[in-house]
């Protein structure tokens, strides 16, 4: 078995210097401070100790109830569970070593206990031990049945309410991450947040029956000391009943109230600590803010102040100067009120007014939802849309090179309940409805699906497809429908819509970012080129060329090789495109490859191929088509009818030309055929394995 690696400390060997440091270790000196607290239970103190602890407890809690009052937000002392726990074992280990020192030594009278309590006895009693005991009760009954129950009640809804706003708060996180109003690390610190606000208050539920517990535990000792104490000095030292009930008495009633008193100011911290739930700000600045900003309320207090003044029977004077100054308070706000109420000067309305430059800032993504789809951003299912437009993005970046910009998510009640718009530069990119409580079905074969429902084309792709309800899902997916949810619906078509905009998304800073995440020896190739061979902008072009008929920009090295060997020979950004394709012929087989492994290919016919080469006029990047539009036409009424015989065979085949036409030949094809493949000969990995399935 493996052995654990502690750390060594030779104490022989170290010097007091050392072992001060080993000593002040936060570890250490909680340690030694816990058990400290476990020795005054077990071993007796003497009574000048004992008197600094107990000035040590009243002061710390003070402390405690200071820190409560002046912090903004109770998460700024999450330690108050922890340290309610440790002053509640501090002050039972206390209460222990004072009961055997008031035991042991309280018929020999002065203060055997200490100072301290002999004080606190005799001024709290003021020489009636009867007044003692019930002054003792009365601030038991305080601490345990008003402050601890209450602070107790309000930790327990506290935590049950926070609990069950944890996953609508997370969705509301998840949504302002993916529409880009936080980042990555705003989003962290919001979910730690969330995460230590449940933990805190569950904690305060719990720790509240600490204060319980230590007053019934005060009750106990006290009746356990003062006729324990009687039974001592009557029987053992032989004191009179009436000398010994007055000496132990008050040294038990002086030692519970200095017990109490630090116990009862800690209950009030936590009082006020868990009472703040939803407070910014110290406890006064809160106060005054919620209380004293009312004019009409302060003027409504003064008035009812005055008028009691003057019922018979009550003081005038007390009355009287509290309605004079909650009047002059009133007065005050009503006037500030006022001049917050009256236009501000031209001058500093211009400065307070947003920059105009702020108007010119554009999304790049976005997602505008009809009232009735605001649901999908928080659906509780599994199919929250924020959730999988962050799988998209993942998902496109790992396919094309590049991260998307963030998705901004915004309603929109121009829209149909249940219609959505995606823009790209804030202009229109697509538009659709979905059925939220329904599942859109569709045939995979492209017949209409043969289930009850509202029959409408699917928004991404135009095919026929049926909205269901959802209790339909069984049957559809017995009968071989494709079936999927309005989320997933809309994702699917942002995602081609994405794909048909690739090449505009990525702008020169994306590109910069690109070169930026280079490991530092594919850094020196980047150096290298830019900017002594080609300008960035031209680098921006060539991706964006190879973008736009959606080839992968992931392995950069390379582009980054062929865009430096094609430059050297021309400075044309087609050229460059061209070459640099070559470069990726492996990649552009196997993205486009089949089922079977072989690349499917649609060739042209030697007649198309010279029909192409005759009809460029011009040179260099200067160069154009001048096909004439008949044979245009036919060219295009060709291709359609060979790609539709390769579908029927379920092929999805690649046009493949010749080097020289492969751009004018695309240019041709995309305008009505966009997502076809055309590639050159050139582009073909010699170790690609090819299947004709058509030649035009």
């Amino acid at each position: 078995m493996a052995e654990l690696a502690l750390p060594k400390f030779n104490i022989s060997a170290s010097t007091p210097k050392d072992i001060w440091a080993i000593v002040g270790r936060g570890q250490v000196a909680l340690a030694l401070g816990v058990i400290g607290i476990v020795v005054l239970l077990i071993l007796p103190l003497p009574a000048m100790l004992l008197d600094l602890l107990l000035a040590l407890s009243l002061t710390t809690a003070v402390l405690i109830l200071m820190t409560s009052l002046l912090i903004g937000r109770p998460l700024e002392f999450t330690a108050f569970p922890t340290v309610l726990l440790a002053t509640t074992l501090y002050r039972l280990g206390l209460d222990v070593a004072a009961t055997r020192l008031v035991l042991s030594h309280g018929h020999e009278g002065g203060d055997p206990a200490g100072h301290v309590i002999q004080a606190f006895g005799q001024l709290m009693m003021g020489g009636n031990f009867i007044i003692g005991v019930i002054v003792f009760i009365i601030l038991v009954v305080v601490n345990f049945v008003v402050i601890t129950k209450g602070s107790t009640r309000i930790a327990e809804v506290a935590a049950r309410f926070t609990l069950d706003a944890m996953p609508g708060k997370q969705m509301a996180i998840d949504a302002d991450l993916s529409s880009g109003l936080i980042n990555q690390e705003d989003a962290k610190r919001r979910r730690k947040e969330l995460e230590q606000e449940s933990t805190f208050f569950g904690a305060m539920d719990g720790a509240s029956k600490f204060v319980r517990g230590d007053a019934v535990a005060g009750l106990i000792i006290l009746g356990i000391n003062i006729v324990g104490g009687i039974l001592i000095g009557v029987f053992q030292h032989h004191v009179s009943f009436a000398t010994a009930a007055s000496t132990y008495t008050v040294l038990t009633i002086g030692e519970g109230l200095v017990s109490q008193v630090p116990a009862l100011v800690i209950s009030i911290a936590a009082g006020f600590l868990v009472s703040k739930a939803g407070v910014e700000g110290s406890a006064d600045k809160a106060l005054v803010t919620q209380l004293a900003t009312n004019p009409i309320s302060l003027g409504m207090v003064s008035a009812a102040s005055g008028m009691m003044g003057f019922v018979p029977g009550m003081p005038l004077l007390p009355f009287a100067g509290i309605s004079l100054a909650t009047g002059a308070l009133a007065w005050k706000r009503s006037k500030a009120a006022e001049a917050a109420a009256m236009p501000p000067p031209v001058v500093a309305q211009a400065a307070a007014d947003e920059p105009i430059s702020t108007a010119l800032a554009i999304d790049e993504v976005k997602i505008e939802l009809g009232y009735n789809l605001l649901g999908l951003i928080n659906d509780l299912d599994g199919r929250k849309l924020t959730d999988q437009i962050r799988a998209l993005r993942r998902t496109l970046a790992a396919d094309y090179g590049f991260v998307m910009p963030a998705v901004r998510i915004l309603d929109n009640m121009r829209l149909p309940n249940q219609g959505y718009a995606l823009r790209i530069k804030e202009m229109d990119a697509g538009t659709g409805e979905v059925r939220t409580g329904c599942l859109m079905a569709m045939d995979p074969r492209g017949g209409q699906v043969e289930l009850p429902g509202e029959q409408m084309r699917e928004p991404a792709f135009g095919l026929p497809a049926t909205w269901v309800d959802e209790s339909l899902r069984e049957e559809a997916t017995f009968r071989g429908y494709t079936v999927v949810d309005p989320a997933t619906v809309l994702t699917t078509h942002l995602t081609e819509v994405l794909k048909d905009n690739m090449s505009d998304l990525l702008s020169y800073a994306e590109v910069q970012k690109l070169l930026k995440e280079l490991t530092p020896d594919q850094k020196k190739l980047a150096d290298d080129l830019i900017p002594s061979v080609v300008t960035a902008t031209t680098l921006q072009r060539v991706l964006q060329a190879l973008l736009k008929e959606r080839v992968s920009i992931r392995d950069l090295p390379l582009i980054l090789e062929g865009v430096g060997e094609a430059a050297a020979q021309s400075a044309g950004v087609s050229s460059v495109v061209e070459h640099v394709r070559s470069r990726l012929a492996r990649q552009l087989c196997w993205s486009n490859r089949g089922d079977d492994g072989a690349l499917p290919i649609i060739t042209l016919s030697p007649d198309w191929e010279q029909a192409f080469a005759d009809a460029l006029i011009g040179t260099g990047e200067d160069k154009q088509l001048a096909l004439a539009p008949s044979k245009l036409q036919q060219f295009i009424r060709s291709v359609r009818e060979t790609f539709d015989q390769a579908a029927r065979i379920g092929e999805t085949g690649v046009l493949l030309t010749s080097p020289a036409i492969r751009p004018y030949v695309r240019s041709i094809v995309e305008r009505f055929r966009g997502q076809t493949v055309v590639m050159s000969q050139n582009e073909v990995h010699p170790r690609a394995r090819l299947k004709t399935v058509g030649q035009i």
